[in-house]
């Protein structure tokens, strides 16, 4: 009687290992990449300098004319008077002068 209620005691342990281990895995597998993503794209908007060329989310690419905090004031095509407050998180990609990439 006792083997049995042995046998079974280790079998929970090891099924709260393997819970352990699959979790584990899942975090690596799909929160590790986001984090590291989310850096990027934080080190990205940090810095950020006028006379960059950005992509928004929307798909317009523009030129940064000033920077604040959180917003930025982006000029769009050839008019000059087309200049556009918008928040630093609407920028996805930025290219920066005289970079070749």
């Amino acid at each position: 009687m006792n083997g049995i209620l042995a046998t079974g005691g280790m079998g929970w342990g090891s099924l709260l290992i393997m819970y352990a281990v699959i979790i584990g895995g899942f975090w690596f597998l799909l929160m590790r990449p986001q984090k590291k993503e989310q850096k990027r794209i934080q080190l990205m908007l940090s810095e950020l300098a006028v006379g960059d060329t950005v992509l928004t989310t929307s798909g317009f690419y523009g030129v940064i004319i000033d920077v604040q905090d959180d917003d930025v004031v982006v000029e769009f095509g050839n008019n000059k008077n087309c200049r556009i407050p918008m928040q630093k998180a609407a920028i996805t990609q930025v290219e920066k002068p005289g970079v070749e990439i």
